[in-house]
């Protein structure tokens, strides 16, 4: 096996509290695709900036194979002293004698993400910015690439191009994301920073969540264990020294061992406690438009739209940047009048909104007074009100952070400050534009089930795909001339029914398409102009798999009831973990049961019956 390209071993680093990295290590071998993961504030990007040699460590080794080339993608580019985004990029390629230096790629890479090269890098948008970035660091085909939020400001047409250029590259690939599709799609191997140490894991982030959580669960039983020895070590000390003439000193210095550990674990940090306030509910219909239109500059954004909102939907809007998102979120919520025909919202609407560019926040306010909007100590949540400590923390802000300059913040805190603004208010119908923007994975998790249990309406612009597979009902996409349609469930059914992701057009599809392996053909049918009706198979799979899916389903309930057993782990954890093994094994059987069912539906529906 060839030597790793790089070696971070041991790596300590504090700012002052809690070490932020004690004794982190990994390393990096050739091709390797490896994905970061922590929660905001873990220290990420530090180690990122480490491992491309930017940045040095209290202690600890940094070991990079000698002629190995390293590129890093920072989250915030600097383009001091270049006028051009060509430029920019051409400053990434290094010299002229790297036998990887090709002067067309910069310019390809650019015209591949939508820009021409003679932009002034100063007064591009954060999305553009983004954007040059990737292409200064892809251009010069290092050995390692080091990407810190590489989705971060993009659309989905860009991510989708990104993550196919990347998958075709040579170079190792560290990559951090909040984006999970984008992890799943990409990584191969994982590394986990979690209270300044790194664990690593042989799979890609789409097993990581599962393995973190039976991890955490295991340390939560230790933790268990060690606090019950201490209760009894000290009971003993109570009442099983007092009758002796000589202490056990053994014993006790024991006994001061285990209280050690206690005290000097680091728990995980804690989660975020997040519930929108919800207003008394409005009526059944929400909003009603009737083909609106709207055009800029001759130039048609919105095109006879129709549609009706429902209460309870949760609607995803898609499309490209510049696609006009944004201003169809405003048309249908009466904020911009449409150039042609009407909207009409509900009655006893009350609408929250949380603007995707956190401009309502004054840079210069504290954190309490965003908070509070006012010079109270107390924050209206809903019809009553909090503490504005005890508010921040379940942000997860500490106490000590009330007067910080909202300006100071970073942008995954200045992301929860928005969220904890929108959701004290009262609503029925909120109206998210990019809410998951900066934020770290647990926060999305936890922004999902929100909506998930959201009694309300929800009109939601996303280019994140996961979250908008698990939170909405609908999506309406973008098509070209202004058109706006509207697909039944999540992003992945909007591709499944259309054929196509957002930005590609109808007839790029077919090319743009994975080829499929032949052992997939009963889920991906072909299309009607090949046939003209189900074959024998499909349709005895299109009658029995109903039946197996309930029989699939009752025996995944089984094993979650047992699952949820508190002292099932404690009895036999090599039981349990078989268990939890058995049951991703048959959810992943049902997920693959309902996508070939549904696909072999939607074949018997277009050569009609």
């Amino acid at each position: 096996m060839a030597a790793p390209l790089l070696i971070l071993r041991d790596i300590h680093l504090t700012f002052g509290g809690p070490p932020l990295l004690d004794g982190a290590s990994f390393s990096v071998s050739e091709s390797e695709r490896l994905c970061l993961v922590g929660r905001n504030g873990s220290g990420k990007s530090t180690l990122l900036k480490i491992a491309a040699g930017l940045i040095d460590p209290e202690s600890g080794e940094r070991a990079l194979q000698q002629g190995t080339s390293v590129r890093y993608l920072p989250q915030e580019p600097d383009f001091a002293g270049f006028e051009t985004a060509l430029a920019y990029v051409e400053a990434g390629l290094g010299e002229h004698d790297n036998p990887h230096f090709d002067p067309h790629r910069a310019q390809y890479l650019l015209t591949q993400f939508g820009l021409r090269g003679d932009e002034d890098p100063s007064k591009l948008s954060g999305g553009e910015a983004r954007r040059c970035a990737l292409a200064r660091v892809l251009a010069p085909d290092p050995d390692i690439l080091m990407l810190d939020e590489p989705t971060n400001h993009l659309d989905l047409p860009a991510i989708e191009w990104l993550e196919s250029e990347l998958a075709n590259m040579r170079a190792a690939i560290v990559m951090t994301s909040h984006d999970r599709r984008f992890l799943s799609n990409l990584s191969r191997s994982t590394a986990w920073l979690d209270r300044g140490q790194v664990r690593t894991f042989d799979e890609g982030f789409a097993r990581f969540e599962t393995l973190r959580d039976e991890i955490l669960e295991q340390e939560a039983l230790a933790q268990h264990k060690l606090d019950r020895k201490i209760a009894r070590e000290e009971e003993w000390v109570r009442y099983g020294v007092s009758g002796r003439r000589k202490r056990n000193v053994r014993r006790m210095r024991e006994l001061d061992d285990l209280r050690r550990q206690r005290r000097e674990h680091r728990g995980p940090t804690g989660n975020v406690q997040m519930a929108a306030s919800e207003a008394d509910a409005s009526a059944k219909l929400i909003i009603e438009a009737k083909g609106i239109s709207k055009s800029y500059g001759g130039r048609a954004i919105v095109k006879d739209v129709s549609v009706r909102i429902a209460r309870g939907d949760r609607i995803g809007i898609v499309g490209p940047n510049g696609a006009g998102k944004t201003t169809l979120l405003n048309m249908l919520t009466g904020v911009l009048t449409p150039d042609t025909g009407t909207v009409k919202l509900g009655a006893n609407i009350e609408m929250v909104t949380l603007d995707q560019k956190r401009e309502s926040l004054d840079p210069n306010s504290t954190l309490q007074d965003a908070l509070t909007q006012n010079d109270s100590d107390m924050v209206a949540v809903g019809n009553s009100t909090k503490h504005v400590i005890g508010y921040m923390k379940d942000f997860l802000f500490g106490p000590e952070q009330a007067r910080t300059l909202v300006r100071k913040l970073s942008g995954g805190e200045r992301g929860r400050l928005m969220l904890a603004r929108a959701l004290a208010k009262s609503s029925n119908l909120l109206v998210l534009d990019e809410p998951t923007n900066d934020l770290d994975l647990e926060t999305l998790d936890l922004l999902q089930e929100m909506l998930s249990e959201y009694a309300g309406t929800v009109l939601l612009v996303s280019h994140d795909r996961d979250f908008l597979d698990r939170v909405v009902t609908s999506v309406m996409a973008f098509e070209e001339g202004g058109r706006w349609v509207s697909y039944a469930g999540g992003y992945s059914d909007m591709v499944a029914q259309r054929g196509y992701g957002v930005g590609a057009r109808k007839d790029q599809a077919k090319s743009a398409a994975p080829k499929q392996k032949s052992s997939d053909a009963p889920r991906n049918a072909g299309s009607a102009a090949q046939k003209t009706k189900l074959s024998f198979k499909e349709k005895h799979a299109l009658e029995t798999l109903p039946a197996k899916l309930d029989a699939m389903r009752k025996e995944a309930a089984a094993l979650q009831t047992k699952l949820d057993d508190p002292e099932f782990f404690a009895r036999d954890a090599e039981a349990f973990n078989r268990t939890a093994k058995d049951l991703d094994s048959i959810l992943t059987a049902i997920n693959e049961a309902e996508d070939e069912w549904l696909a072999l539906e939607m074949l018997r529906e277009e050569l009609g019956g």
